[in-house]
C-alpha cells in the first residue's frame, strides 16, 4: 500500500470558492482615559476592545496577504495614548478608521465594553460597524 502525501478527507466534487475573509482581535485590553463625567477625568479606565474586520476573500499564503493582529491593538493603544476620550462611541470610531486606512479591509466591526462603567452590569458598551 502507498501512502499518499495528499490526504483530502472530504473531497470537493465542485470547484469551492472563497466566501468570507476575517480577522478578529477579542479582548483587548487597554487602559484609556475616557468619559463625561468629572469623576472619570484625569484618571485611567479598563476598556475591553473586539475587533472583526472583513477582507476580501481569497487565499492568504503570507502575513503580507492580510491584517496584523498586533496592527490593531497598536491602534487601540494609540488612540488610548492621544488623551481623554469623552465617548466610548467616539474611540470605537476613531479605531474603526483606523482599520479601515488600509484598503484591504472592507467592514470594520469594533465592539468597547467598558467594565465597571455600571453598577450591577458586567460591561456596557457599544458597537460600531463602518464600512465602505
Amino acid at each position: 500500500m502507498v501512502a499518499s502525501s495528499h490526504v483530502t478527507p472530504f473531497p470537493a466534487e465542485e470547484p469551492l470558492r472563497f466566501e468570507r475573509l476575517s480577522v478578529f482581535v477579542r479582548g483587548l485590553e487597554v487602559e484609556a482615559g475616557i468619559g463625561v463625567y468629572d469623576h472619570e477625568q484625569g484618571r485611567l479606565q479598563r476598556l475591553v476592545i473586539d475587533v472583526t474586520l472583513e477582507l476580501e476573500p481569497r487565499p492568504i499564503e503570507r502575513l503580507g496577504d492580510t491584517i496584523n493582529y498586533e496592527t490593531v491593538a497598536n491602534a487601540a493603544r494609540a488612540i488610548a495614548a492621544e488623551g481623554h476620550v469623552g465617548l466610548v462611541e467616539t474611540f470605537a470610531e476613531r479605531l474603526a478608521r483606523a482599520c479601515l486606512e488600509d484598503r484591504r479591509v472592507q467592514r470594520a466591526t469594533v465592539r468597547i465594553e467598558k467594565p465597571g462603567a455600571l453598577q450591577g452590569v458586567i460591561a456596557p458598551g457599544c458597537e460600531i460597524v463602518l464600512g465602505r
